[in-house]
């Protein structure tokens, strides 16, 4: 006896459902608290660091302005490096586009971020119950991966931290992604900034993979600043671009 058409699609559709229901439920995250999901997603990313001796990497920038008066647009090609417990150096394989946005907004970037590095900066701006607030909103799967949600909120209004949903895998309780805005704007002359952080797991360990923000500024323009991040080498000991980089000897940002 033959099975009607529209009979067997319901059959394939329901095993469709049973077997992602499975996979869901085979992957759920545990029922945890905002309060475990942080604790453990610090301790977590102690062990981590204390495991991370060194990684290199290469990063474009992009920056696209539009608005007034002119449209601009800037491009950066940079091989990065961090050794434990704090230092990152960053060297300049090419750049492209207006000599303004070049200097004043993303080798300062480079600069702004080798300050940030050191350990003390790093604990002023962690994600870490000492900073922010925390509420569970969810769960959720992420690139295949079960996923705590939670909402961010900063104890102290800083341009340096943030408000927004923080996604943690459920697994290694490391950040998956945020999206968020400052907790304070930086100028008079920013109305709202958008933020998007992506992160990927190499070996061990979860590092950028993406960031991406979104300025409106008070006089109508937008401005856009995508960084993407590729070719890591995790505690190898060597650096895969440093022979190409066009920057000053000690790898230093001009």
């Amino acid at each position: 006896m033959s099975i009607g058409t529209s009979r067997w699609l319901r059959l394939v559709g329901l095993v469709c459902l049973l077997v992602s229901g499975m996979a869901w439920a085979e992957s759920a995250p545990a029922d945890l608290s905002a309060v475990q999901i942080v604790a453990a997603m610090s301790q977590r990313n102690q062990q981590r660091a204390a495991a991370l001796n060194e990684y290199f990497g290469e990063r474009n920038y992009q920056l696209v302005y539009k608005g007034f008066p002119a449209g601009k647009e800037a491009q950066m090609q940079v091989c990065a490096s961090f050794v434990a417990p704090g230092t990152k150096k960053f060297s300049i394989v090419s750049q492209s586009g207006s000599g303004f946005m070049i200097n004043r907004v993303l080798k300062r970037l480079l600069e702004s971020e080798q300050e940030a590095a050191s350990r003390e900066q790093q604990n002023r701006t962690a994600l870490t119950d000492s900073n922010y607030e925390f509420e569970l909103a969810g769960r959720e799967m992420l690139e295949g991966r079960a996923a705590y949600l939670l909402r961010v909120s900063p104890k102290v209004d800083s341009k340096f931290l943030y408000r927004g949903k923080v996604w943690v895998d459920a697994s290694d309780f490391a950040v998956m992604k945020i999206e968020a805005e400052p907790a304070k704007r930086p100028s008079i002359w920013i109305s709202k900034i958008k933020i998007h952080h992506a992160y990927t797991k190499v070996g061990d360990f979860w590092l950028p993979a993406e960031n991406r923000s979104t300025t409106d500024v008070r006089l109508g323009g937008v401005a856009t600043l995508t960084i993407q991040y590729t070719h890591y080498l995790v505690n190898q000991g060597h650096a895969p671009c440093a022979a190409q980089s066009l920057a000053r000897g000690d790898g230093q940002p001009e």
